[in-house]
């Protein structure tokens, strides 16, 4: 992989590159592009970069302040093993023509501020995220929405549903609702697809660490990828949602990160398990709790303590509250606990190695901004950090199966996203430390997600949360 600019024109020689993409993330989390010809990259692109119209963008520019620049990384260089005409793929950040600043509503503009941030507090000198993404990968959706109508349709070869269709002949072989954990093919009929998912994002730079299937019916499936610093966990992760989808694309299928897009059964999450470190050395590991530092125990503290705001970010659509749901699969109690996947932060026991200790965040899916919401998880542990937070007594139980008085004394999530958006509005100082966010940065995304999203959906049925939502 390239380190420097001249790495960059060493890869465009060693692969006969043609075109250069230039790929950027907008405000909501999607990745957008433009591409040239080799012959328009030069030395000092990487310092001037390439001008585009930011007013076309969802929440940035208004339009009499349009011009916008994008400065390629060199460090995230990669070829794409989709298209036919060979391409070589670099993401960018925001800058400012006029003042030269990078842009503070660039998503991955916050991320690097966040890990300047952590560096300049003197706690560590970096934030390791590792995410676990869930994902479905279907063989049709339809959905419409006009004056007298609204539907959509879904359509799995592997969902449960199909099990009396004629399929000429139909082979059987489908994952029941809530058992698609782990089976062997051919009941993991996406075996092969998966696998050549992870062979790409390794061509990409992306360290993967374990697929499998999940465990709802209709092709749900996980890729699980390795530990990084933040900024390069925000890049990979928008590679591995485009390997994910141009893969399944390839097969003649269709692949969605949409947290909840079947009923009854289990909805896409994203378990982000974190720490800090200094060096080579592990702060997480110690004494306490599940054999964690005190300062691990205030990182969880302020982890729950900012939760109802972090969902903004973390789960980000209307759609993820059909997942985060009192009694069903998705963790929504405010507590921690080791082993205890029904706890929305996690404490993973499999090592006893200092190296191994990490918190797991179980609360967001895959719906969301990676770098917005990597850098607000930092942002809230590093709070919980300074402030000596403390997040209570473990508890050690099945939080699913509680008596109601004790369900009830302990708090729970955000019930809908208007909600986790109000409580953004109430608690957001913790965001603003170094100007790692700021204020137009939050107002602009509570603005948005309630007026193209929220007002959106609420004048319309439900399918139109399909239109919104699926392709993200």
């Amino acid at each position: 992989m390239a380190e420097t600019p001249q790495d960059v024109f060493a890869m465009i020689q060693e692969h006969d590159i043609k075109i250069i993409d230039l790929r950027f993330t907008d405000f909501p989390g999607m990745w957008q592009h433009f591409s040239m010809g080799i012959a328009q990259l030069e030395e000092d692109s990487f310092e001037d970069g390439f001008g585009f119209d930011g007013s076309s963008i969802r929440g940035w520019q208004a339009i009499n302040e349009s011009d916008m620049l994008v400065v390629p990384d060199p460090k995230t260089a990669f070829v794409d093993s989709f298209l036919k005409v060979p391409t070589l793929v670099m993401i960018c950040s925001i800058i400012d023509p006029i003042t030269k600043q990078p842009y503070t509503r660039d998503p991955r503009g916050v991320a690097q501020k966040a890990e300047v941030y952590l560096q300049s507090t003197g706690i560590a000198d970096t934030a390791f995220f590792g995410p676990e993404a869930e994902f479905f990968v279907f063989d049709d959706i339809r959905y419409g929405q006009n004056t007298n109508s609204g539907f959509y349709y879904i359509d799995s070869v592997e969902g449960n549903w199909n099990t009396g269709k004629e399929e000429g002949p139909n082979l059987g072989h489908k994952p029941r609702p809530k058992e698609g954990y782990f089976p062997v093919p051919p009941n993991d009929s996406l075996q092969d697809m998966r696998s050549e998912m992870i062979l790409t994002m390794m061509d990409a730079g992306v360290e993967v660490e374990v697929h499998h299937h999940e465990v709802a019916t209709g092709g749900q499936g996980e890729i699980d990828i390795r530990f990084c610093p933040l900024l390069t966990c925000g890049d990979r992760m928008s590679i591995y949602k485009y390997v994910v989808k141009n893969t399944a694309h390839k097969y003649g299928k269709t692949a969605t990160f949409m947290p909840k897009p079947l009923f009854e059964d289990n909805g896409t999450g994203m378990h982000v398990h974190q720490s800090l470190w200094n060096g080579d050395e592990p702060l997480f590991a110690g004494s306490g709790y599940a054999g964690l530092s005190e300062m691990a125990l205030h990182y969880i503290g302020g982890i729950l303590k900012h939760t109802p705001a972090l969902l903004a970010f973390a789960a980000p659509t209307t759609n993820s509250y059909k997942r985060l749901v009192p009694g069903f699969e998705a963790p929504v109690n405010l507590a921690y606990s080791q082993r205890n996947r029904s706890a929305c932060v996690r404490i993973p026991m499999y090592s006893q190695s200092p190296k191994s200790k990490r918190i797991e965040f179980r609360c967001p899916d895959p719906s969301c901004n990676f770098y917005l919401t990597f850098a607000a998880m930092l942002m809230a542990g590093l709070d919980g950090i300074q402030n000596k937070i403390d997040p209570g007594s473990p508890l050690d139980k099945n939080l699913y199966d509680l008596e109601p008085e004790e369900a009830a004394s302990i708090p729970q999530t955000p019930g809908s996203l208007d909600d986790a958006l109000e409580a953004l509005e109430a608690d957001h100082e913790f965001l603003l430390k170094g100007d790692v966010f700021t204020e137009d940065v939050i107002e602009t995304w509570i603005d948005y997600k309630r007026t193209q999203e929220i007002d959106a959906i609420n004048l319309r049925p439900h399918p139109y949360e399909f239109a919104l939502y699926y392709d993200i």
